[in-house]
């Protein structure tokens, strides 16, 4: 487990751990020799001169005193490193997802990720703060216990010996039977999830055929099948814990008998059986708890090999020496790139000189948009090589590779936060005078103006609370603010009224105008701007060159214009 945590964390946070398990293993080591003076203590008090315990208790006093400090620094430690462990954890879940391909991202992982980053963290890196104090008191506790009965009666500690194997049998075997389960049972936890959030998003569908009242028969059939994986964790549990009660309480059954049997005998004084007895009983708190202890130390293991899975994950290469591009220029060389089983591009080679706009066009699945999210390194192609200022987009770091490129997206994700506080994602540092004009220019002012809250006005998750040209005009603003020399435009008309598409196409001018430009169009009058376009289906190129010269050959762009620009039948 231990090892587990420092390999997920990263071995910078060993020292405080094993500081940490060292002060926990010493507390433990103390509790158990205070005990031992208890035998002394009762062998005076029922001796002939009870007043002899004195000095006895005096030294179980302080050896409970030295116990209670080091529990309070242990703990203490416990603590503040598990606080730091969940920083630490957080840091770098964080900095790891940021590095990780897009394509990763499906929605079952995004559904895993979200459950894993809130409960399934915390539930892991609560083992030193929580678990791991009580869990090596309950092992190491007993084990010096036996250890003084050992060195008062070898026969009685003998016997209690005996009973530490047994225990971890039941405790090693107890795990490996859940462990399955709980593997299940986690699995079936994260589909009922996606269920319920499915049911939740079938609402309108649901309700608009007349069935919001019937029940949702994958939701339950998931629900179902969490509570048969619920009772047979809570029955794996049980035979453990039934098992672990009757070895402690036969343990102490035998050293009862073999107490009196001793006693009996003239081997051993009646004070000493009593003290042993004692002892004995001590140890059965601490191993009865074992149960319950092992079975969250076995979830906090579970959540924390998930967390492994993913951080092992591994994500795009970073160059070791990166190359700073000369230019904003883009390039397409022969390039590949497969998604699954489906090759989503094929072979294709395309060039976009400094300031030029580049228009991709086709059928719905043509790769269009896969075409941006390359040249944005979202992926990383399988075959052939995309430039940025003549170098290989791989051969550029990261940070300086998203500080050349803006992106608008046709599906725009704001933040909870402020209209402000959006924009100025695009340049944080950047004055009140920009971002007004970013603002202005890309006719965001209108939508401020009209909004009680002005700049302030909080926009809501995912900008729920504006409509869909108002956050297109945010993301406008956000790239213009941004100002870097390639903009990629994924359509980001398609879905607004006429009203909102005036607006936004003004800002997109605005937002192109002297700028290395790759647009993907959906509406083929948004074609007409650009300097040449590249009819995109199959993930092949099957025509490029500039809008009216591709009218005029006749081909497959000719006849998805004529099909775009022909009035629906009825209008």
């Amino acid at each position: 487990m231990i090892r587990m945590l420092l390999r997920v964390l990263g071995h910078e946070y060993a020292r405080p751990v094993r500081r940490t398990v060292a002060l926990m293993t010493a507390t433990a080591v103390v509790e158990g020799l205070s005990y031992a003076l208890l035998v002394p203590v009762l062998r005076a008090l029922f001796g002939s001169r009870p007043e002899d315990a004195r000095p006895w208790l005096i030294a179980f006093g302080a050896a409970v005193a030295v116990y209670a400090a080091l529990r309070y620094v242990s703990d203490l430690s416990g603590f503040r490193v598990g606080t730091t462990l969940l920083r630490g954890m957080y840091r770098r879940l964080g900095d790891h997802l940021a590095r990780l391909p897009i394509g990763w991202y499906s929605a079952r992982r995004v559904g895993e990720v979200s459950v894993l980053a809130s409960e399934g963290v915390l539930q892991a890196m609560s083992v030193i703060a929580h678990l791991l104090a009580p869990f090596v008191s309950a092992c190491v506790t007993p084990l010096t216990i036996v250890v003084v009965m050992l060195a008062f009666n070898w026969q009685m500690g003998l016997a209690a010996l005996v009973a530490a194997p047994v225990v971890a049998v039941i405790q090693i075997w107890t795990g490996r039977s859940m462990a399955a389960g709980d593997a299940e049972r986690a699995e079936l936890g994260h589909e009922a999830t996606g269920r319920v959030i499915e049911y939740l998003q079938a609402q309108p569908v649901l309700r608009a055929g007349g069935r919001s009242a019937e029940r949702f028969r994958l939701l339950d059939d998931s629900l179902r099948e969490v509570q048969r994986a619920n009772r047979r964790t809570v029955l794996s549990a049980l035979s453990g814990a039934v098992g672990l009660t009757l070895v402690v309480q036969t343990m102490f059954t035998v050293l009862l008998v073999l107490g009196a049997y001793l006693a009996l005998g003239g081997n051993i004084g009646a004070a000493e059986v009593l003290a042993i007895l004692v002892l004995a009983a001590r140890c059965a708190d601490p191993l009865l708890s074992l149960s319950d202890i092992g079975g969250k130390v076995r979830g906090a293991r579970s959540e924390l090999a998930r967390l492994d899975t993913v951080l092992r994950t591994a994500p795009l290469p970073e160059a070791r020496e990166p190359i700073q591009p000369v230019g904003h220029d883009l390039e397409f060389e022969s390039v590949a790139f497969r998604h699954g089983d489906r090759m989503v591009i094929d072979d294709v080679s395309l060039s976009v000189p400094q300031g030029q706009r580049l228009a991709v066009v086709g059928p719905s699945g043509a790769g269009k948009s896969t075409l941006l999210q390359l040249l944005a390194r979202f992926y990383d192609v399988d075959a052939g090589a995309v430039r940025l200022g003549g170098v290989d987009v791989r051969a550029i770091s990261t940070e300086v590779l998203m500080e050349q490129i803006a992106i608008v997206f046709q599906e725009v994700y704001l933040f909870d936060g402020t209209i402000e506080e959006n924009v100025r994602l695009g340049h944080p540092d950047a004055g009140v005078a920009e971002v007004r004009a970013a603002a202005t220019a890309a006719r965001l002012d209108e939508v401020i103006e009209r909004l009680p809250g002005g700049w302030a006005t909080n926009v809501g998750e995912g900008g729920a609370l504006l409509s869909g040209g108002e956050r297109q005009r945010v993301s406008i603003a956000r790239a213009l603010l941004k100002n870097a020399p390639v903009v990629l435009l994924d359509e980001v008309t398609s879905a607004l009224d006429p009203v909102n598409e005036a607006a936004v196409h003004e800002g997109v001018e605005r937002l192109m105008a002297g700028r290395t430009v790759v647009m993907v169009a959906h509406r083929m009058r948004t074609v007409r701007r650009a300097d040449r376009v590249v009819f995109l289906d199959g993930g092949r190129i099957v025509e490029e060159g500039g809008h009216d010269e591709l009218l005029r050959r006749g081909g497959r762009y000719a006849d998805f214009w004529e099909i775009s620009m022909t009035p629906a039948a009825g209008d």
